[in-house]
């Protein structure tokens, strides 16, 4: 593995060493350089600091290590490959990822998992081990995301307005989403064990990664949503 120190670097330069380096990549003192390994295919990347937005855009199969927090749109219109975030993470995480998987043992902004679909044979699935913001979801068209809520706070595990303009895919939280509101477009209800059967491999891996307990991961109340409208956009931002 080659070690950068890439403090001084704009993300063009850094960028450019990633490519032109034929082994994987440990980058130290990262500031918030944005673009990171923008379409990387073929690398490992441990990144210790804080990466600037769109981390991992248009991502090709490579896998990333985040030993920290990361800001906006990590994985942007990415096709394979894996993000791994050690903390916390912006707003609009996924957003119109079409492949592969973003884990994030901590909490989302607003905005996760915004326009997802999948594509082909690729099924994007992003997980958050803590909360989610506002708009969870929003246009959600394919793959799946899950928020599992393994905080002490005693917010609700999405805030407002989750699956806004949902036509696709599926999402499972790991709540009994009492006092939720979810719009008229979408169906919840409690997950049921085939459900759970479902998202088994993903939370077992993000349990691998991020020393938890699987198992009692799973143990707990899971609700699965599914949008059940034709007509997903009706009435969406208006009162009745």
């Amino acid at each position: 593995m080659t070690s950068l120190d890439v403090k001084a670097l704009n993300h063009q330069s850094l960028n450019q060493q990633i490519r032109s380096t034929e082994t994987n990549v440990k980058l130290i003192n990262v500031l918030g350089q944005r673009f990171i390994a923008a379409g990387a295919s073929d690398k490992c990347l441990d990144i210790y600091g804080t990466p600037g937005n769109a981390l991992g855009a248009y991502l090709n199969g490579a896998v990333i290590n985040v030993h920290g927090n990361a800001q906006d749109a990590v994985g942007d219109t990415m096709n394979s490959g894996q993000i791994n975030v050690f903390g916390n993470i912006g707003d609009a995480p996924g957003y119109a990822m079409r492949g592969g998987r973003i884990y994030v043992k901590g909490n989302a902004g607003y905005r996760a998992g915004i326009h997802m679909k999948a594509y082909k044979e690729h099924l994007p699935v992003l997980m958050i081990g803590g909360k989610a913001g506002s708009f969870l979801g929003e246009y959600q068209a394919g793959g799946i995301i899950i928020v599992l809520g393994l905080t002490d706070d005693e917010k609700d595990i999405v805030q407002n307005f989750p699956c806004t303009g949902m036509h696709g895919g599926k999402m499972y939280l790991r709540s009994k989403c009492e006092g939720i509101h979810f719009p008229h477009q979408v169906t919840a209800r409690p997950a049921i064990p085939e459900d759970l059967e479902e998202i088994r491999e993903y939370i077992e891996e993000f349990a691998e990664i991020f020393d938890y307990d699987a198992g009692q991961i799973i143990d707990g109340d899971f609700t699965v949503i599914v949008p059940d409208s034709k007509n997903p956009y009706q009435q969406m931002y208006v009162a009745n």
